[in-house]
């Protein structure tokens, strides 16, 4: 069982910049495939970037692409996304979630963090 804890929202305006954070307890997540979600009003949640254990890459919406970056750090078994260039169409709740082994489903989830864009 592992425990996730996002940290880092806020609201911030166009063109700025934050840096969330998903702290992890339970167990170590270095081979787990850690990604964020973000679920804006009204909307579905989608993908936005994830960090893949077993190949040591990551991935990013196109939405996002050389906006924001994921990376993790395992000896404090968190991961953080740092996002740049922010746009109000990023404002959303964003949650981690970790899948592991990298195999099937995300089993477990973050309560998740607001994040605002001002225009």
């Amino acid at each position: 069982q592992v425990r996730l804890v996002e940290s880092g929202g806020g609201l911030v305006q166009t063109g700025g910049s934050l840096r969330l954070s998903c702290a992890a307890s339970g167990r170590t997540i270095n081979r787990d495939t850690i990604a964020w979600f973000r679920q804006a009003p009204g909307k579905e949640r989608e993908f936005v970037a994830a960090s893949i254990w077993s190949t040591s890459s990551t991935s990013y919406a196109d939405s996002v692409k050389g906006r924001f970056t994921i990376s993790r750090d395992n000896a404090k078994n968190t991961v953080s996304l740092q996002m740049n260039s922010l746009k109000p169409e990023d404002t959303a709740v964003y949650y981690c979630a970790a899948n592991h082994l990298g195999l099937g489903e995300y089993e477990y989830w973050g309560q998740g963090t607001q994040v605002t864009v001002s225009s």
